[in-house]
C-alpha cells in the first residue's frame, strides 16, 4: 500500500514539473531573450567618489577609576 502512495506522489511530482516548465514543447525559442535591448546608448556614471581620509580626533580614556570601601568588623 505505501509503494501505491509513494508511486501516485511521484507521478503527481513529475506531472507538476513538466506542466511548470512547459513540458518540452510548444512555443520554445531555444532559451533565447524575445525582449530587445537598446545597445547604443551608453550610460556613463557621473557620481564623485569621497576618498577624502578622515583621521580620528577622539582621544581614549586610559584612566583608571577605582573605587574602595572600608568594611568595620568588630570582634
Amino acid at each position: 500500500m505505501k509503494n501505491a502512495f509513494k508511486s501516485g506522489f511521484l507521478a503527481l511530482a513529475l506531472s507538476l514539473t513538466i506542466a511548470a516548465c512547459g513540458g518540452g514543447t510548444g512555443t520554445n525559442n531555444g532559451g533565447a531573450d524575445s525582449t530587445k535591448t537598446d545597445s547604443s546608448t551608453i550610460i556613463t556614471d557621473t557620481n564623485k567618489v569621497d576618498t577624502t581620509v578622515k583621521v580620528d580626533t577622539s582621544k581614549k580614556d586610559t584612566t583608571i577609576k577605582t573605587t574602595t570601601t572600608k568594611t568595620e568588623v568588630k570582634h
